[in-house]
Parts: C-alpha cells; structure tokens; sequence
C-alpha cells in the first residue's frame, strides 16, 4: 500500500516525533511503501495565497506551488496524520496542508450549480489519525464533541472520498503519561495497522 504519512509537531523532542517514529517504522516493517512529508522540516507555508484561492473557482486551480504536494496525497491508498491538537483544533501548519493540497480539481471538484461537492480521490482508501491532546478524554468528548475528528471525518475525508475507512487514535492528558501509558497507546496505534 502506498501510505502518506503526514506529521505536524515543531519539536524534535516532542511525544508526537516519538509516535511519528514508531508509527513511520511500523508501517515500512509491515512492507508499505511510505512517503513521509514532516511539514515543519519542510517549512510547508501553510497560507492559501491569493493566486491560489482566485483559482478556486476557475477552470483549473492553480498548482504552481503545490503540484508535488498534490501528487503525493493522490498517489496515496492510505492517509496517516500525526499530529498534536491545540485549543481543540489542527495546528496551523496541518491546517494550512489541507487548505492548500486538498484543492477543487484534484481532492473533489464542485457542482455546476455551485452546491455539493464531488469526490475525487477515488484511490484513497483508508485515513489514520494519531493525535495528542493535553485535555482529559472527558474534554474532548462530552464539552467539546470530539471537533477535530467530525472536521476531519464528515468535513473532509466524508466529502473528498468515497468509501475511505477513518479511524482515529487519541492520546489524552499527554502532559501527565507514564512510559507505561505511552507503551500502550503504541501498540493500540500497531493495531490500528
């Protein structure tokens, strides 16, 4: 399978660059074949330029600074992001990713009359997202309802795909983990694989 594993965390010391490596090893022992795109490292500008939104509803989005991106995410059978959740939502840099590659066109392609959008990665079959959250599980559950996963779910993986698994890990109160606790998480992410 061909996986695109997307990380977003700024730290080299970070519990997520540790979840990345586990995840990122597990995955090439398991024989796929990985594209890892680390967007900080990459210095990936996550703002959507004015040429690029001015090409949203043109014949064609202009790609001229995101075509490699583009190639990657449609080449992909299964998505991986890792990442931290901050103030309940994606970091600036995943968000801005996702803005600029998954673009009309390519990622789905809008209605003549301007209203639901259509589907267009056809090949992607399977979305894996790995997040750590600093709140307890109860937070993110039952005050928040869970907003990154229904944004990433039912926002975008519902109306980009077709027939795409998701599945979402999330590892909660990170700042108070034991190695025990994080050893866990690790083998719950190898058989989310």
């Amino acid at each position: 399978m061909n996986c695109l594993l997307v990380y977003a965390h700024p730290l080299e010391n970070s519990l997520c660059r540790y979840i990345l490596k586990q995840t990122a090893d597990h995955l090439k022992e398991a024989g796929h074949n990985l594209v890892l795109k680390d967007l900080y490292k990459e210095s990936f500008d996550p703002v959507l330029g004015r040429a690029e939104r001015d090409s949203y509803y043109s014949s064609a989005f202009d790609t001229a600074l995101v075509a490699e991106d583009i190639r990657q995410l449609q080449e992909a059978d299964c998505l991986v992001l890792v990442f931290p959740t901050w103030w309940f939502g994606l970091p600036a840099i995943l968000k801005g990713w996702v803005d600029r590659v998954w673009a009309p066109g390519h990622a789905y392609h809008h209605a003549k009359d301007m209203k639901a959008i259509t589907p267009n990665l056809d090949r992607l079959k399977s979305v894996r997202v790995i997040t750590t959250l600093g709140s307890p599980w109860w937070v993110d559950w039952l005050v928040m309802r869970r907003p990154v996963r229904k944004a990433l779910k039912y926002g975008l993986i519902g109306t980009c795909t077709r027939s795409c698994d998701f599945k979402m890990l999330s590892l909660y109160s990170a700042e108070a983990l034991t190695d025990q606790m994080v050893d866990a998480f690790i083998r719950r992410i190898k058989k989310l694989f």
